[in-house]
């Protein structure tokens, strides 16, 4: 019975963590609710996961990395990238991809691609290339440089502290990092041969406006005066100026197969379109974009300024809708469009549920938009203008993670104590303080981690784990030890496909390592084969990373799968020998 109910709730979590219609904190929490109701765990082994020093360290990494991240360091060195000499593909690759690759594996992949999209479409312009041969690359070579330290990742430090945890295992600052160097080098030289002939040739929008390319959906409302008034929407000024009409929204009822309908005063009209289009509409008389008016009534300045922000992964607001988002209480800004890569959306602006890598545009103020630098929920994707002051405190900040990282290393202090002091010390310079500290913690990855740590537990006191992997073992008989470890790398990399990387790891290792024990072998290699497996899945788009370059590349669902499958399966080959060569079954 206790079996069932563990594989039941386990499949009800792999369920919600693919369809994010609930935070993954949220349900991570209802979890451990009924383990311990169901007797299945104790108090104690419900939350011993959240008092260990990898959650002390996490929470460290997050305070120094934002503290860095908003000091405009990054961007400054983004903006010195943009200014470098015309190059051809594979001379820019030859530098840009290890670069990014170091960087990735000290800070988030997300906001590292981010920050770079801007001076490689101005490189790809220079040298007059086009972006879609760098942009891919970029994407790729920021998420694998994630696999050659312990905090390269959310899931490199997620898989260690489950091994800590579980007493199998700790693993160290650079344990991997040979690994990790391979998968780099195998990903470049990939990508400057095979990966380049495969990669699609298509020019990015051009540089110099607020567009990348993005198609935004929006809200317009229809004024009383308004010249589309009685005109028909296929034959409408708003269709020839280049919007797509979806719906038409009137007296609270959604109206579709528009085209022959007779616009009326009032009426709500969600459309889709570039930036570009979205500026021109505002300056016709008789037609307003929703967002206008919510900035109407909020008084903070006469100047209103337009922006894209992206949420990251470490968001608080995925899975809440805009309207529960509440742009405007929380930085003063009002959501004008939203675009999501790859997908349509359909509902109205105020009812659509925030995904990792949705693009915002947002208008406010110059001060609030200013403001977005401090915040860890968003990301601007706009350049701005860093000060001197602030860039100090940034390789301040840099330096304290630096020496955090010598003093772990070396063993003269404790891993977690290193990056708390370096944390703190942030905080007592007055480079950051205590509440942008304990905003830029991702409190909803730090509950995923404890939650599904206990997890585990629930698995192995039910005995779950042994009846999964006495399965897999059997399924797996015929190809030996090896064969299984195999599979349960194939395993992680399509369960990484709808869920998140962390989340997949956390729902195989359990499993894995149990039918390593069964077989004899060794669980940390196993453990080990899983984490790396989860961060070097490149077949889709779905990677936040992959997410931001979709649409500046112009590439398709079809280009991932082309370029990234085979480095996939390539990587996972590496892994797979190298992996048993550290850690012997």
């Amino acid at each position: 019975m206790e079996i069932a109910l563990v594989l039941g709730l386990l499949v009800a979590a792999i369920i919600l963590f693919s369809t994010e219609r609930i935070g993954v904190d949220l349900v991570t929490g209802l979890l451990l609710v009924v383990l311990v109701l169901t007797g299945i765990l104790t108090t104690g082994e419900a939350f011993a996961a959240f008092g260990t020093d990898f959650i002390v360290m996490l929470a460290s990494i997050y305070v120094i990395t934002n503290a860095v991240e908003t000091s405009g360091v990054l961007d400054e060195v983004a903006n010195r990238l943009s200014r470098s000499k015309p190059a051809k593909v594979v001379g820019l690759m030859l530098w840009l991809l290890p670069f990014t690759a170091l960087m990735s594996a000290f800070m988030n992949n997300t906001t590292l691609t981010a920050l770079l999209i801007p001076p490689v479409l101005a490189l790809a312009k220079k040298s007059k290339l086009p972006a879609s041969k760098l942009l891919m690359a970029l994407a790729f070579s920021s998420i694998v440089g994630g696999t050659c330290t312990v905090i390269g990742t959310s899931t490199n430090i997620v898989v260690s502290a489950y091994l800590q945890q579980h007493g199998i295992a700790t693993i160290g600052m650079f344990d991997f990092f040979g690994i990790g160097l391979v998968l780099v080098a195998v990903t470049l030289v990939y990508m400057m041969t095979l990966g380049r002939w495969l990669t699609p040739v298509r020019e990015a929008p051009d540089e110099g406006t607020v567009s990348t390319g993005r198609l935004y959906t929006s809200e317009i409302r229809v004024l009383a005066g308004s010249s589309l008034i009685d005109t028909r929407v296929g034959a409408s000024e708003l269709t020839a100026s280049g919007f797509e009409v979806l719906s038409v929204k009137r007296n609270d009822h959604q109206l579709f197969g528009t085209r022959g309908m007779l616009y009326k005063e009032g009426d709500v009209v969600l459309v889709q379109g570039d930036v570009d289009t979205l500026l021109a509409v505002k300056d016709k008389a008789g037609i307003e974009i929703l967002a206008d008016e919510l900035m109407a009534g909020n008084g903070k300045s006469e100047e209103v300024m337009l922006t894209e922000v992206l949420i990251p992964s470490s968001s608080r607001l995925v899975g809440s809708t805009i309207a529960q988002a509440r742009f405007l209480d929380r930085y003063g800004l009002a959501v004008a469009a939203v675009h999501r890569a790859g997908e349509r959306l359909s509902s109205h602006i105020g009812k659509v549920r925030l995904r990792v890598g949705d693009v915002l545009l947002v208008q406010g103020p110059p001060e609030a938009l200013h403001e977005l630098n401090d915040q860890h929920n968003l990301i601007s994707l706009e350049k701005f203008t860093t000060d001197p002051k602030r860039v100090r405190k940034g390789y301040i900040s840099i330096g304290l993670f630096l020496v955090a990282i010598v003093l772990s290393t070396t063993g003269l202090v404790p891993l977690a104590i290193a990056f708390l002091c370096a944390a703190l010390a942030t905080v007592l310079l007055r480079i950051t303080d205590s509440v942008q500290a304990y905003t830029a913690i991702d409190w909803r990855l730090i509950i995923l981690i404890g939650g599904m740590t206990a997890m585990g537990t629930a698995m192995v006191n039910s005995g779950a784990d042994q009846f999964l992997s006495s399965w897999v073992v059997k399924l797996c008989a015929p190809m030996g030890v090896q064969g299984t470890l195999a599979g349960f790398m194939v395993l992680t990399v399509l369960l990484t496909q709808p869920m998140s990387n962390a989340a997949a790891a956390l729902v195989v290792l359990p499993i894995a390592i149990s039918a390593a024990t069964a077989l004899g072998a060794s669980p940390v290699t196993f453990g080990m084969a899983v984490m790396l497996s989860a961060s070097i899945s490149l077949i889709t788009p779905f990677e936040p990373s992959c997410v931001l370059v979709y649409t500046p590349g112009r590439y398709r669902f079809t280009d991932f799968l082309r370029v990234g499958g085979p480095l996939t399966a390539i990587l996972l080959v590496v892994v797979f020998f190298l992996v048993q060569r550290q850690w012997p079954l």
